[in-house]
């Protein structure tokens, strides 16, 4: 323990600022333990006013320690003149012999017993309120119970910390603070370890899951039930006395088992710490980071595992694994080679399949077969590669290739968002140069300009001698550029120039759904309602599910008259926005107008 106050031992003096607390320090040779000095100490840290904030009224005692140390003045007291007489405090100083004392090898919590003699009285300084603690008289300890815990014949350390913790119990009982459980063999956080007096207005967090991460499933839905106090008591204690590895292994199997990983990552990172040349820890902690959806921590940590031990099979096939839902289809393959009799022959079927689908797709990519690269990358995906950017980015290239802009919009949503810099580490910077230029295309059809112009930027930077590349990265400049300014002439009521300002956009992307659209608005406020159904027909073709479109064209239709059609989009838009009254009453319009039609007929 760190700090100063029982003479060179160091126990009992005011900290400054937040620290942790060492509890796996050897007992001294003296018949004195430190938490003895400890327990005396914390009656003073436990609601005991500082010198500063005592009332003039107070006269709590103090209790000084073990008694095996000379008393010493806490720092924050040094400026303030002694009230008393030598003489009175020689008395004070003299034991009572009608008072109890410790006997020889005691784990009583409650045999210290401070002297009733009055300390001096210090008028109170400017601030909070000092906090009154009862003033317990020698009949009343001597008629607390004993405690019923086994730390009441326990031994050592332990048995002494627990004693504090019961006497600490004790007193809260009646009207003291907050104190959070600490064990040996670890370092417990305290919020405000060395401010005795703590921090009111923020007081730490006591619950454990505070300092850890969530877990994949938590971050989602909160699907994992949090766990309840006791569960969070026992992970403390475990990751505090443990001191046996493969017993804290065993522990993060049990967590990993219940689905909460971040917890078993703990238990495995506190292993490593105690014995970090088993492989097989290594192993464990890349199965938890797994479950959080931390891939490439997890293959760091396998790999590390193999390089403890070049011959651990279950290493082996574990980061086979990783690689295959990567889409490092020969990685994956040779890993299941050297996994030995941990790898299935279905592992080593789907690895190679794997091996073959990634390399049509790459094939049919190279010759602009899309049906074909759409077939090869959808096979790939479920041979395993669930987690591959590639596999996703030749997914999404073949449908918007096929004119399917919703689908491809869907299938990069759903990519795993890996950092770039992480990603590019691990992939390279070309094939993370053309996930970032698929996906600023399916931004750009999908009318995000500003991140399509973003991520064409930094897939030029990742690959500057790349053409196609570069061509991505100035259209999505350009689309972007013209449609900024055509919205600027159409707030402005130009819709003829905003038309022609958004026509210039699409000379570059002559399929963009989101320019169709915004020119058929010019062409409606013009009056040119056959030209504007026009753009909708190849907005909708694109992307069917473009609501804006297909009202646009339903008013258009309404105003050539042409009932049936407006009437077909009116129900479909209706179905999807049952709480939108005005489309409601342009469907009943149109129904009405329909009728009207078919009666004249």
């Amino acid at each position: 323990m760190q700090g100063g106050g029982h003479g060179r031992h160091g126990h009992g003096r005011r900290g400054r600022g937040n620290r942790a607390c060492f509890l796996d320090e050897p007992a001294p040779s003296s018949r004195c333990f430190p938490f003895s000095c400890a327990i005396a100490g914390t009656r003073l840290r436990r609601g005991d006013p500082s010198p500063e904030a005592m009332d003039a009224g107070d006269e709590s005692p103090r209790a000084s320690g073990c008694g095996l140390f000379r008393r010493r003045r806490a720092r924050s007291t040094s400026s303030i003149p002694s009230l008393e007489s030598p003489g009175a405090a020689a008395e004070r100083m003299a034991p009572d012999a009608g008072m109890p004392r410790r006997g020889k090898g005691s784990d009583d919590a409650t045999s210290i017993v401070p002297v009733p003699v009055p300390l001096p009285v210090v008028k109170a300084r400017a601030g909070p309120a000092a906090v009154q603690m009862p003033r317990r008289t020698p009949e009343a300890v001597r008629a607390l119970p004993a405690p019923t815990t086994a730390a009441a014949v326990g031994k050592g350390i332990v048995a002494e910390l627990d004693g504090m913790l019961y006497d600490r119990q004790r007193v809260a009982a009646n009207g003291g603070g907050n104190l959070l459980r600490a064990s040996s063999g670890n370092v417990m956080l305290y919020g405000n370890l060395g401010n005795l007096r703590g921090n009111p207005k923020n007081p730490p967090s006591q619950n454990l899951l505070d300092y850890l991460p969530k877990t994949a499933k938590e971050a989602k839905a909160d699907a994992i039930t949090s766990p309840t106090p006791a569960q969070e008591q026992e992970l403390c204690r475990a990751l505090s006395t443990r001191r046996d590895p493969e017993e804290l292994k065993e522990m993060g199997n049990e967590e990993y088992k219940k689905g909460r990983f971040a917890e078993a990552l703990a238990m495995y990172d506190r292993a490593i710490v105690m014995d970090p040349g088993k492989a097989s820890y290594y192993a464990n902690k890349a199965a938890a980071l797994t479950g959080l959806g931390r891939l490439f921590d997890a293959v760091a940590q396998c790999k590390e595992a193999i390089r403890i031990d070049p011959a651990y099979h279950r290493a082996h096939h574990r980061l086979a694994s990783l690689y295959l839902r990567l889409g490092e289809a020969g990685k994956a393959v040779h890993h299941f080679k050297q996994s030995r009799n941990e790898a299935s022959p279905w592992d080593k079927s789907r690895a190679q399949a794997l091996q073959s689908h990634v390399s049509q797709s790459n094939e049919a990519r190279r010759i602009k077969d899309y049906l074909t690269l759409l077939k090869g990358s959808e096979s790939a995906a479920s041979s395993g590669a669930d987690s591959s950017p590639q596999v996703f980015a030749l997914r999404a290239e073949a449908l918007l290739k096929l004119q399917r802009h919703d689908e491809a919009d869907s299938i990069m949503s759903s990519a795993p968002r890996f950092g770039i810099d992480e990603s590019t580490k691990f992939f390279g910077a070309t094939a993370n140069s053309y996930f970032l230029m698929i996906r600023a295309q399916v931004d750009m059809a999908a009318g995000r300009f500003e991140e399509a112009v973003a991520a064409a930027q930094k897939a030029a930077q990742l690959d500057p001698g790349n053409r196609e590349t570069a061509t991505v990265a100035r259209r999505a400049r350009a689309v972007a550029s013209a449609r900024a300014r055509g919205n600027d002439l159409f707030r402005a009521s130009k819709f003829a120039e905003a038309c022609v300002a958004y026509g210039e956009g699409l000379n570059h992307d002559s399929q963009n759904a989101a320019l169709l659209f915004n020119r058929a608005a010019c062409r409606s406020k013009l009056g040119h309602y056959e030209k504007a159904v026009e753009d909708c027909n190849a907005a909708l073709a694109v992307r069917p599910s473009y609501g804006k479109a297909r009202r646009r064209r339903a008013d258009c239709n309404a105003q050539l008259e042409r009932w049936e059609a407006s009437v077909k989009d009116y129900e479909l838009l209706v179905q999807e926005n049952l709480e939108d009254d005005q489309l409601a009453k342009a469907l009943s319009e149109a129904q009405a107008m329909l009728k009207k039609k078919q009666d004249e007929l």
